[in-house]
């Protein structure tokens, strides 16, 4: 959308930098990258991001005023685990960039989420960047580094020891964001630990390194609870809904709190209309709205173009919502002249003593297809993956 850095990447761009990147994100985290990374970042100008941070800020103060017993309602019976906490510790806020009826560029809202995503990596990634690519620095994103760390390290670690601190997933090895287990590892100090390892002693919970156990105070938790109900023959010594003595970075009952299921709750303009499923009006039309389950990740489960049919079928209604549809605007230019949509993804960290979350970085997801997901790209498309935004003046 700024015409002078996309020339100007778009005439430096080479297959050998894309390659060079790779290599750099290899030399630092020591594993390959599992997921498409796209060839090409996306320059908005700071109106854009002004808009970006108004709808945000709306989001988070509207969140702070729904009570608990309001959040509550949506974790589900069988999910749900003890000594849940007062806010969560990270927030991740996606929007489409769009292009309204009237003609206007802006975010529209599509999801968020209180479930840690790619802190550590998207931070060595943008500087990746910048490095192989020296012109952006005059609008590389902050904050340094060295603060970055610091306070990833404040809301993650604590006040403990980082070897009383895990990264918990399951299988971690197979999964595609184990090189951000990876630059987490290196930036905090902490062990990646699966879910199948850990020891439990009463209330204690344990790790194994160098054939000691040890103590685990707080956990940076990655597992996505609710899936593991599709792993029937998954073997372990600790279940999340036991009463153990950790604390939760963050607490798995938000990954339902803050969800899809607080879509039809947001009223703000870059936030599309949604509805519960059950809750549909007779006197809006299906055609102008996408079905999604309320949870579920990388776009599983969703329909562009629910029918009549298709509702029908549907028994727990309640589990469902459906959001107004948003028209993308391929807006992003490759080297070959064809266009790239997006979508950029707000990183936020929230101390627990703060009363409002910082914002840290930002995530963008590139795509050529009707969806923003790498999946349901062609093969041999550019200019379409993981990314990340630079904002400067047009």
């Amino acid at each position: 959308m700024i015409k002078k850095y996309r020339d100007q990447f778009n005439l430096e761009f080479t297959a050998e930098k894309y390659a060079e990147v790779h290599q750099l994100l290899n030399e630092k985290s020591g594993i390959d990258v599992a997921f498409r990374l796209s060839e090409s970042p996306i320059f908005l100008p700071k109106s854009f991001q002004e808009k970006l941070l108004d709808a945000s800020k709306s989001i988070i103060s509207q969140v702070k005023k729904m009570s608990p017993e309001e959040l509550d309602k949506a974790i589900p019976d069988s999910c749900r685990v003890p000594n849940d906490t007062a806010k969560p510790h990270f927030l991740a806020i996606d929007f489409g960039i769009c292009k309204t009826n009237d003609g206007e560029i802006a975010p529209q809202l599509i999801e968020l989420q209180a479930f840690p995503t790619l802190y550590a990596f998207q931070k060595v990634y943008d500087d990746i960047v910048t490095e192989v690519y020296p012109f952006l620095k005059d609008v590389k994103n902050p904050p340094s580094k060295v603060d970055y760390v610091q306070i990833l390290k404040d809301v993650i670690v604590g006040d403990e020891n980082s070897e009383n601190v895990i990264l918990l997933e399951i299988y971690p090895e197979k999964q595609k964001t184990a090189v951000d287990f990876a630059l987490t590892e290196k930036f905090l100090g902490i062990k990646t630990v699966c879910l199948t390892k850990i020891k439990k002693e009463g209330k204690k919970l344990f790790y194994e390194n160098d054939g000691k156990l040890i103590p685990i105070n707080r956990i940076y938790n990655r597992v996505i609870f609710d899936e593991l109900e599709n792993l029937p023959d998954l073997k372990t010594e600790f279940d999340f809904r036991e009463e153990v003595d950790v604390k939760w970075i963050t607490h798995p009952n938000w990954f339902f709190k803050i969800s899809k299921y607080i879509l039809p709750k947001l009223v703000h303009a870059y936030v599309p209309k949604s509805y519960f499923l059950n809750e549909f009006p007779t006197d809006e039309n299906l055609e102008n709205f996408v079905l999604k389950p309320l949870f579920s990740f990388a776009g599983a489960g969703v329909n562009l173009n629910p029918t009549q049919e298709v509702i029908d079928k549907i028994s727990d209604k309640e589990n469902y919502i459906l959001q107004r549809k948003v028209t993308y605007e391929p807006l992003f230019k490759d080297i070959n002249g064809d266009f790239s949509k997006a979508e950029v993804r707000l990183l936020y960290l929230w101390k627990e003593d703060e009363a409002e979350p910082i914002l840290m970085d930002n995530l963008v997801r590139m795509t050529k297809a009707a969806m923003v997901n790498v999946d349901f790209n062609k093969k041999d498309a550019i200019w379409i993956g993981s990314s990340n935004a630079f904002f400067a003046e047009d």
